[in-house]
């Protein structure tokens, strides 16, 4: 009997320490600076494994990914090395702990083909929607369009992560879709997405 005590303790600690903000931190640290850096390998490793899977397994997350920043079209760069993140509560639900990270995170779009007085707003406006961004600023000299955003990541640590932490990036289109279907109406009220 004790020993089952014991095994119990040790399993309840491990998950709850698996669980904690000093744990989450490197890894929303760790997501950033894979992204910052266009080094796409640890973002196959730190995203929701499902999230992973309806995209088609690890070579078609990264592929995508690859294109998201870089295509015929554009390239796209984050702008800011070491952002401050901001990290709600941990909330458990429904058996597995959720967090929602948050920091500024503007980015700028090399636009590949040239932008002129008309075209150059166009692209701005249609990136303001696509980003979510607060605003979006047309740079002719450059042919560039800066985005001004504010991130969201969602971390879940669950049986299917091992109980460690791992990300939705709310950031991307395709992964927010996903993220309404995995996450319930009760569940993003309460994460207050």
């Amino acid at each position: 009997m004790k020993r089952t005590a014991s095994i119990f303790l040790f399993l309840c600690c491990a998950v709850s320490f698996a669980q904690t903000l000093e744990t989450l931190k490197p890894l929303a640290k760790k997501i950033h600076e894979a992204n910052y850096n266009m080094d796409f390998e640890p973002l196959a490793d730190l995203t929701y494994p499902n999230i992973v899977e309806q995209l088609g397994g690890r070579q078609k997350f990264l592929e995508k990914v690859d294109s998201d920043y870089q295509n015929d079209a554009f390239r796209k760069r984050i702008q800011i090395e070491n952002p401050t993140f901001q990290y709600s509560e941990i909330k458990q639900i429904e058996g597995k702990s959720y967090c929602v990270v948050s920091y500024y995170n503007p980015i700028r779009y090399f636009i590949e083909n040239k932008l002129d007085a008309t075209t150059g707003p166009q692209k701005a406006a249609e990136l303001k929607q696509i980003e979510r961004a607060t605003s979006t600023i047309y740079e002719p000299n450059r042919n560039t369009v800066n985005v001004k955003r504010n991130s969201k990541l969602v971390a879940i640590a669950d049986e299917s992560t091992q109980n460690q932490w791992k990300f939705i990036n709310l950031d991307d289109a395709t992964q927010r879709e996903l993220a309404d279907k995995l996450l319930n109406e009760s569940i993003k009220k309460q994460l207050g997405l």
